[in-house]
């Protein structure tokens, strides 16, 4: 079990920092923050939102929860630990999954300042790369104070191995993503080199290695997206 303070009957008045050290307690880490109303974010425009996801010490930490014995572990997990959060400091919790109607966390990160568009149309963060996971958000209705981002896609500078990495060009930067394509691919023999290491286009982005990325959590995506 993730090991979090108990919530109390008077929620904290939160910093940027006490939730960031939270959630690496938690086992996550902040993807990004933003004010609503400033960056014209879709379906809140108060207070502060605070992006949470998975990083080096999310997949352990799952491993040793009681959720990791049952049907999606995944989500059964983001939701408690980020609701225990959002209980502790006196936050609204928001989840990628769920829907629909699905919480526009893409709009949320791409306002963030710190996630952008790749020449392959997949996302990409400022210190994970390709390897995104949000697991929640904390939207809390005051708004204080938090890092500023540095709005430049890492793109920019980037020579995009992400644009000639998959075999079959099922990600590329003309048309994107062709789904078929990939999933065919993934039921060949040659296909199981993503199937338990992760995706090559989303491994060729060089910042990737900062997310810390288990092979074996990547493998555990792959078969939610591709089931055998």
């Amino acid at each position: 079990m993730t090991n979090l303070a108990q919530p109390s009957s008077d929620p904290v008045v939160a910093t940027y920092e006490q939730v960031e050290r939270a959630a690496r307690r938690a086992g996550l880490i902040v993807m990004g923050a933003l004010h609503p109303h400033h960056a014209a974010a879709n379906q809140l425009d108060t207070g502060t939102l605070i992006l949470l996801g998975a990083g080096a010490d999310f997949w352990p930490v799952l491993k040793a929860s009681t959720e990791w014995y049952g049907p999606d572990p995944v989500d059964r997990w983001s939701t408690r630990v980020v609701s225990q959060m959002a209980q502790a400091f006196g936050a609204q919790a928001y989840f990628p999954f769920g829907g629909p109607p699905y919480t526009p966390f893409i709009d949320w990160a791409l306002k963030s300042g710190r996630t952008f568009s790749s020449p392959v149309g997949a996302l990409v963060h400022d210190t994970v790369g390709m390897m995104i996971s949000y697991r929640g958000a904390l939207h809390f209705a005051e708004e204080f104070a938090i890092p500023e981002a540095s709005c430049v896609s890492p793109c920019e500078t980037c020579a995009a191995p992400c644009t000639t990495a998959c075999p079959v060009g099922a990600l590329n930067s003309h048309d994107f993503y062709n789904i078929a394509t990939c999933h065919d691919y993934l039921s060949t023999t040659d296909g199981q080199t993503c199937m338990t290491g992760g995706c090559l286009v989303r491994l060729a982005c060089p910042l990737s290695m900062g997310a810390g990325r288990d092979p074996e959590q990547s493998a555990h995506h792959m078969r939610a997206f591709h089931p055998l």
